[in-house]
């Protein structure tokens, strides 16, 4: 009994020493919950017992046993890596005790640790886990009794996806014993793979996709469905929101046309990409396509770049050579920042445009050019025509086809379509293999403003796949140096207190009247002064994380970086 009592301490000090509860959140307005970055999901143990039954129904019982482990390998996995994160300086061990508690939290069993044997340095290592309440154990119980064989498939994969991630080697646990054959408890043993003399044993641990035999029947089932496998990819183009789509079916029905096309949107939306997708399906798709930044070339130097010059036509024109106009005979020119064109240039653009014929500068040949003019900009090109910024003919020339390019905000349904397309380029440039995003992640990615469009989620994206672990996740920290705040006024997040009841976490103790009344007897009463030592409480109880310090004081984020900032002028 003292035994017991001093596990249970021992377990409670891990809880509270990592301030495990408060990693549990439940957002109920977004319907997420959250174990740290991590979304998990409340899910009755019955369905789960269903699912299970059915895998060993339908499946050959190996397929369902690799199965059942590689979900509880994965989440084991997650775990490890939120418990890296706490680790700190703590000890090595006492990090590693999280995981039971963690999966404790999960709903799954109650694990004791009951023997460890580990060497930090070398690897070596052997765990004995007591596991009681096992929900795969009470699965089988009540849908087929005893039974000759332990049943824990997914908690062994759990504690094998916990252990093998915390110790970056490949360690495996086996069930020796299990309340399915009659035993007082479930108990299980870990240690590294090639300590086992079972290789067909290990063989259901290793991440094998499914058999090829049922590859060739999900195939043929497909093939009898007439099933096809969505493609986002268009040739460089990524996406499937309806904003998307609608500017993409514009470019089609234009590609092989000569039409001249306009690309209105704001800078950082892949307007230039949109320009090179219209020039590749076109039927000059074997011919240059030349791209012009207008707004990076100087005004005096412009006209040269984009219709050519002769020798000697200014001081430093050392030779003749053919403008951007010749350099895309035949082709496309894209003229990118169109309104940033001086008066002088669009003039001579106008002509170009009305003629197909091109005067080098300084020159008086004529030279004839066939070019399709794709123009973009992200200025209101009307708006520059009332100020005089902009001619009017000019305008009406090349504006016949406009196509508005949505920003990244108006398309958030093509977020994470576009991140998984980087994440794969990214990837391979780093060599690199990744799990994708955590949850956290694609919540605040997926909410994020995003100002700097695509270009800014490529940047941000970049910087992930280059400090995220090989093998493992994109973290929210491996994205921003300093995460935005994407917390919504309206969301009501709760999280778990010391007795395992879900409140609101901006929830404060009932006060009584006489709390109230002995604090304004106080004399010269302060409320300036006890309002700030509110703020500063709050941040302290949320470790320094203003997001969630706001939200314990029903304030925004903004009004309390305020109120903290103005106490350290």
């Amino acid at each position: 009994m003292i035994a017991d009592q001093q596990l249970a301490q021992e377990e409670k000090d891990v809880v509270d020493r990592f301030d495990l509860l408060s990693k549990l959140r439940f957002n109920q307005e977004t319907g997420k919950i959250w174990l740290g970055e991590s979304r998990l999901l409340l899910l009755h143990a019955k369905a789960m017992m269903e699912i299970r039954t059915r895998l060993f129904d339908y499946l050959d019982a190996e397929t369902a046993k690799r199965m059942l482990i590689r979900i509880g390998f994965v989440a084991g996995e997650q775990d490890a890596d939120l418990a890296h994160k706490l680790a700190d300086n703590e000890n090595s061990y006492d990090v590693f005790r999280i995981g039971p508690e963690l999966h404790a939290f999960e709903g799954h069993v109650r694990s004791h640790i009951t023997e460890a044997e580990i060497d930090w340095e070398t690897g070596r290592f052997f765990g004995e886990v007591i596991v009681e309440n096992s929900w795969e154990a009470e699965a089988q119980l009540q849908s087929l009794g005893l039974s000759d064989e332990a049943a824990c498939w997914t908690i062994i994969g759990y504690a094998s996806g916990y252990t093998s991630r915390f110790f970056r080697r490949f360690i495996v646990f086996k069930e020796t014993e299990c309340m399915c054959k009659g035993d007082h408890h479930c108990k299980i043993i870990g240690k590294p793979a090639d300590c086992w003399d079972d290789e067909n044993y290990i063989e259901l641990f290793r991440d094998d996709p499914l058999s090829p035999s049922l590859r060739e029947i999900e195939k043929e089932l497909s093939q009898l469905r007439g099933k096809r496998q969505v493609k986002y990819d268009t040739d460089g183009l990524v996406g499937a929101s309806p904003e998307f789509t609608s500017a993409l079916n514009l470019l089609k029905r234009a590609a092989d046309s000569p039409i001249n096309v306009l690309l209105l949107g704001e800078t950082g939306v892949g307007k230039e990409v949109f320009a090179r997708w219209l020039h590749e399906h076109s039927s000059r798709s074997d011919k240059p396509f030349i791209a012009v930044n207008c707004g990076a070339i100087p005004h005096e130097l412009l006209e040269a770049e984009l219709f050519g010059v002769k020798k000697g036509a200014y001081t430093g024109a050392q030779e003749s050579r053919p403008g951007r106009f010749e350099r895309a005979d035949g082709g496309t020119l894209f003229l990118d920042e169109l309104g940033d064109l001086p008066l002088s240039a669009q003039v001579k653009l106008l002509r170009v445009l009305q003629t197909g014929e091109v005067e080098r500068l300084g020159d008086d040949e004529v030279r004839k050019v066939n070019v399709r003019l794709v123009a973009a900009t992200n200025v209101d090109l009307q708006q520059a025509i009332k100020e005089g910024k902009f001619r009017a003919d000019l305008y009406y020339r090349i504006a016949t086809y406009p196509v508005n390019i949505p920003p990244l905000r108006e398309r958030r349904g093509d977020i994470l379509i576009l991140c998984n397309a980087m994440i794969d380029r990214f990837s391979a440039s780093y060599q690199k293999q990744l799990k994708g995003l955590s949850g956290q992640a694609m919540q605040v990615l997926t909410r994020y403003e995003w100002p700097g469009n695509v270009r800014e989620l490529e940047n941000v994206i970049e910087r992930g796949v280059l400090l995220a672990n090989d093998g493992g996740l994109i973290e929210l920290d491996h994205l921003f140096v300093n995460p935005p705040d994407v917390a919504s006024a309206e969301d009501r997040i709760s999280e778990v207190n010391e007795q395992g009841l879900v409140q609101p976490l901006n929830s404060l103790p009932e006060m009584n009247d006489f709390f109230y009344d002995k604090l304004l007897e106080q004399e010269q009463f302060d409320l300036a002064r006890h309002e700030q030592q509110l703020f500063e409480a709050a941040v302290r109880k949320a470790k320094g994380n203003l997001t969630h310090a706001a939200q314990f004081l029903g304030v925004t984020r903004r009004q309390l970086a305020y109120r903290v900032n103005e106490k350290s002028r």
